[in-house]
């Protein structure tokens, strides 16, 4: 007797397919499944509308497919299922596709071209491929209404999701607050996360990295860390973005990551120093042979640095110890440097100290809060909070800054070499790759004030 199960040859699932399709369009199934349901209690479906200005994909079958089965389930349960569709017609990659094909810049709008006639060719561009979307909703058997779809550029949309937040905030549930979000100082706009996966969005480049010296302040905090140093204490930490250490207002170190502290020389200066970071990473910036060496032999230019493992703690015992700011560009208005810890800190590269800057990073920002770290802004010519860097991608010009908190707050002694910067070369037509960059002035001016280490 045969164990295996018999294959049913005649199974046509392309022809089974066809034939449900056809019976359901003869006989208005979709439909009838909700004029027959009248005074039955109701479910209303809204789906999260595609954008039809690109063709639709395996992932859409996916999605709405799954979409289809919660709809389906309740229309099986006696409900009266309204499902109503949609298309997302806004977004910054309608409106490049847009000024790609009529040959403009966002700069043009206005002049070369009408705002009318730019809005009447992204109105066209958006909906290009609603066609195909039908045609992929009927064959895959997917129950939605197309006839009447909600369009997000439709004025009466938008005055509903005006309306709504009107209503949310009559009811006291909304709050002023500040998020970190992609910005594109070319286009003069946020980037959503569909948007940063555009073709095109990443590529590869070169970094210049650096390894900060942040000085820890002795008081009763921190003085047990001192015991047996005889110099300056430390916290390193890595960064693949020097322009960002000036908005430094916090380390951030794993809570159960156990960190050394490590006697030996800065190798820029040839100054004695004592170091703390994690104790995984010692190898990776210490040669485990010259542990053995005497410190006293050492002299500055020496390919090997001797050093000396004083102490080991666990980032929990860290967490509270203050140090000097890194940059004094400008002060902080409200808590700041200051150790804290995070769950997001590994030791699989850098040092296991992770430097915080609450305006440029959304687990900064995260992690700021949670610890009352106040970020580093500056009040522009209206009073409005901004980050150090403008949108246009430079310092922030003195000149666009509030005169009273420029005068309470910045250093223009320190940072007018700065102001006005790009922080990358490629915002500023009259550079190029060759020219020097921030990242890299920031560095060597570390370098020679014993703010940054090497390995």
């Amino acid at each position: 007797m045969s164990n295996k199960f018999q294959v049913y040859k005649q199974l046509d699932l392309s022809a089974i397919n066809k034939e449900v399709l056809k019976r359901w369009g003869d006989d208005d199934t979709f439909h009838k499944s909700i004029s027959t349901r009248e005074g039955h209690p109701t479910f209303v479906f809204y789906e999260g509308p595609p954008s039809a200005n690109g063709m639709p994909g395996i992932h859409h079958v996916m999605a709405r497919a799954i979409k289809d089965t919660f709809c389906r389930y309740k229309t099986m349960k006696g409900f009266r299922v309204h499902r109503k569709a949609g298309w997302d017609t806004h977004g910054l990659p309608v409106e490049l596709s847009v000024e790609k094909s009529l040959g403009i810049t966002k700069d043009d709008i206005g002049k070369k071209i009408s705002i009318e006639e730019y809005n009447a060719a992204c109105r066209t561009e958006v909906m290009k491929y609603t066609r195909e979307w039908e045609e992929l909703t009927r064959q895959m058997g997917y129950w939605v209404n197309m006839d009447d779809p909600y369009i997000t550029y439709d004025s009466r949309y938008m005055e509903t999701v005006w309306w709504l937040l009107k209503k949310l905030f009559e009811k006291d549930l909304l709050y002023k607050g500040y998020s970190i979000q992609p910005y594109s100082p070319a286009a003069g706009t946020g980037l959503s996360s569909h948007e940063l996966n555009q073709p095109g969005c990443y590529r590869d480049v070169k970094d210049t990295t650096a390894i900060a010296q942040f000085k820890a302040i002795r008081n009763e905090k921190s003085e047990f860390l001192f015991e047996n140093v005889e110099t300056d204490l430390y916290f390193l930490a890595w960064t693949t973005t020097p322009w960002t250490l000036p908005s430094n207002t916090a380390l951030c170190v794993g809570p159960k990551i156990t960190y050394v502290k490590v006697r030996s020389f800065n190798p820029y200066t040839g100054l004695p120093v004592t170091l703390i970071l994690a104790k995984n990473l010692l190898s990776a910036h210490f040669d485990p042979k010259s542990e053995e060496l005497p410190l006293e032999d050492y002299a500055q230019g020496d390919k090997k640095i001797p050093y000396r493992v004083l102490g080991e703690y666990t980032g929990t015992e860290l967490q509270g110890v203050n140090y000097e700011q890194l940059i004094n560009w400008v002060k902080p208005i409200g808590d700041a440097f200051r150790v804290i810890t995070g769950d997001f800190v590994t030791t699989e590269d850098g040092t296991g100290i992770v430097h915080i800057a609450p305006t440029f990073g959304a687990d900064d920002d995260r992690v700021a809060k949670q610890n009352g770290i106040a970020p580093l802004i500056v009040n522009d010519l209206e009073g409005k909070r901004q980050p150090l860097v403008d949108r246009n991608g430079r310092f922030f010009l003195v000149e666009n800054m509030d005169p009273r908190f420029v005068a309470d707050q910045v250093n223009l002694k320190t940072y007018s070499e700065f102001a006005g910067r790009y922080v990358k070369n490629e915002y500023d037509d009259t550079l190029t790759e060759e020219d020097a960059t921030v990242d890299v002035d920031i560095s060597v001016m570390l370098k020679k004030e014993n703010k940054a280490f090497n390995h």
